[in-house]
């Protein structure tokens, strides 16, 4: 598909910028540094690099710091692209994406996420080129009323300007379609190993627990960014109605993981219902935390191929989470699903769990064999190296 409309302002690139006759440059493109989109792009831009591409990574400032694109084998082009649209933010952000394809010789451009793909193309677009341009759906569109139809707008476009659209969830290959994608397949995230750990899980659990505690304590994981998508209130109002477990256990432990818009008002809610509930904020050391956990618990809106839930099943930790999106694909009998907004429900799964360490057992043991079935980075860079031969060496 070519992105050919006019652009008096936007002169043709020079013709010694085209790629050089059998190398195949790709510039990958992300404007979020949320954790799901720069790993997956940090793990394509290494192993994409690794089997002898000349690979770009375009995103903000940020994002390297963040994620430590440069030290990949790729190049970094810093391009400010903002989270929400803006006429100047906008004109400086396609400007650089200009530049940075032409810099790069760019065989291909593969972005990431909706902002990063609606830039990118309108960056090919007045660069009057054709370009192959793929683009990789990681999110849905969980707005409501005219900011829904304002982004259903703008997927609506980048579905219908990308030659190809791989979503990392089935739901979101069927919206690309929905749409108007020429092609759309999908293309599954495969989560990066952890850090591995490096304290003990007695060591970790004093410190969530406090050397004061009973540190038979259950403790109740999760791990995300504090927002809207990833409803935290929702554990929140499980975590109010926690009953004990068989013999008078006490009630769990709940820890998060993670910082994000909604901070302040979950901390305000902790303190004003005496919740047992930790805040950690942003956490390293993932591994670790997993290790002292009895339970994670997934109670997002929406999910993808939840980074999460794969660190969990293969830690062998058991799993409750919400049944949307493209959990129940990704982690099939080896979690137990609950409805999506049922504090209840939820609440109920977790008591189970706690109540019940042969079941416990027995989820470890399944979220370990489910785990094997599951594409891992090589895979996925395999896949989309795939995609990019087809891409460039069609007409």
């Amino acid at each position: 598909m070519e992105h050919t409309a006019p652009a008096p302002d936007a002169p043709d690139g020079p013709e010694d910028d085209a790629p050089e006759p059998g190398t195949l440059n790709a510039v990958l493109v992300l404007a979020s540094t949320s954790g799901g989109i720069g790993a997956h792009v940090r793990s394509l831009a290494q192993g994409l690099s690794a089997h002898g591409l000349e690979v770009t990574v375009c995103g903000p400032e940020e994002t390297d710091r963040q994620f430590g694109f440069s030290g990949t084998g790729a190049r970094f082009h810093p391009v400010e692209i903002t989270p929400t649209p803006g006429a100047r933010s906008d004109a400086a952000a396609v400007g650089e994406l200009r530049r940075a394809f032409a810099s790069a010789r760019a065989s291909l451009v593969h972005a990431h996420g909706l902002r990063a793909a609606l830039l990118s193309d309108l960056a090919l677009r007045t660069a009057r080129t054709d370009i192959p341009l793929v683009v990789t759906s990681h999110h849905a569109n969980l707005a409501t009323g005219v900011e829904r139809r304002l982004l259903r707008l703008m997927e609506r476009r980048v579905a219908r300007a990308a030659d190809l659209v791989l979503g990392a969830s089935s739901d979101l290959v069927a919206r690309a379609r929905d749409l108007g994608a020429a092609d759309a397949r999908l293309g599954p995230v495969a989560a990066p190993p952890l850090a591995p750990a490096v304290r003990s899980r007695d060591e970790v659990r004093l410190e969530l627990l406090g050397k004061d505690a009973d540190q038979d304590r259950p403790v109740v994981l999760a791990v995300g960014r504090l927002v809207p998508q990833k409803n935290f209130q929702l554990l929140l109002d499980a975590a109010t109605g926690w009953k004990a477990g068989k013999g008078g256990a006490q009630a769990p432990l709940v820890a998060i993981a993670g910082e994000g818009a909604e901070q302040a008002a979950l901390k305000a809610l902790i303190k004003a219902e005496r919740l047992p509930v930790k805040l950690l904020g942003y956490r390293e050391d993932v591994a670790e935390l997993l290790a002292a956990a009895d339970v994670v618990v997934i109670p997002s809106r929406w999910e993808a191929r939840s980074l999460v839930a794969q660190e969990a099943l293969r830690a062998g930790v058991p799993l409750v989470a919400t049944a949307v999106g493209g959990l129940p694909e990704l982690v099939g009998d080896a979690a137990v699903l609950v409805p999506p907004g049922d504090a209840t429900a939820l609440a109920a799964a977790v008591s189970g769990l706690l109540a019940s360490p042969e079941q416990r057992a027995e989820l470890a043991a399944q979220g370990r064999a489910q785990a094997e079935t599951w594409p891992d980075e090589a895979d996925t860079v395999a896949q989309v190296l795939s995609v990019y031969d087809e891409l460039v060496a069609a007409p």
